[in-house]
């Protein structure tokens, strides 16, 4: 089942990397981490010379969705290296607007078949969305994301995976976390209606139980697709 696609839909906080991470080592797929993969480039120490690095760090930093043309070359050089290798991926939303959608699908459609692409919508209402966004820490070191709902410590200090101190995302400050779910929903939201239209089947699942539940829930469609 590697040979395959999947596209996870969410708004901010609802758990998509979670579960991209859960499902490609169930699978033994790539999770192409969108957001990480944004943050690394504008964040990462080799470009920052480049003025539209510049420009880029502060749409991201903000809150506000990166420059659709550039994130998409961006991405799409990344995939086509990793269809090269024949392992499937997965990502944790992206495509992000309609027009990475109208370019990067018929790519993905070109690598992998249109059969083997597979898109899921986590649900989650906004107010969850804003709660579990303000928690939100991850790992320094191996950016892994405490699940502070289910930890028993009010102040963790070390990673449960490899002991790391933890940072807070300039993307989960209480105000920039209110301009990513308008972003979501104004420019990320209407590509469900644009896959539909391309005949793709949309699974919806409540992203507010625990991930494990969830997980079995999106494996579970999975294997009866497959």
């Amino acid at each position: 089942m590697n040979k395959i696609a999947i596209i996870m839909y969410g708004p901010p906080g609802s758990g998509k990397g979670t579960q991209a991470n859960l499902l490609a080592a169930k699978l033994d797929i790539i999770h192409f981490d969108t957001g990480r993969f944004c943050e690394a480039l504008v964040h990462g120490p080799d470009r920052q010379k480049e003025k539209i690095i510049q420009r880029e760090r502060k749409l991201f930093d903000s809150g506000i969705l990166m420059t659709p043309s550039f994130v998409l070359k961006e991405i799409v050089k990344h995939v086509k290296a990793i269809a090269k290798t024949g392992h499937g991926l997965i990502f944790s939303g992206s495509p992000r607007t309609i027009y990475e959608a109208e370019r990067l699908m018929p790519v993905l459609e070109t690598l992998y078949d249109k059969r083997n692409i597979f898109v899921f919508e986590l649900k989650m209402r906004e107010s969850f969305s804003v709660k579990r966004n303000g928690r939100r820490i991850l790992c320094s070191v191996c950016k892994a994301p405490l699940l502070t709902a289910y930890y028993p410590s009010k102040n963790p200090k070390h990673c449960p995976v490899c002991a790391g101190p933890f940072y807070k995302r300039t993307l989960d400050k209480p105000e920039t976390i209110k301009i990513r779910l308008k972003q979501y929903r104004e420019r990320t939201e209407p590509i469900v209606t644009i896959l539909k239209k391309r005949g793709y089947k949309i699974f919806e699942v409540s992203a507010e139980p625990a991930p494990y539940k969830i997980f079995h829930q999106i494996y579970g469609h999975l294997k009866n697709r497959r």
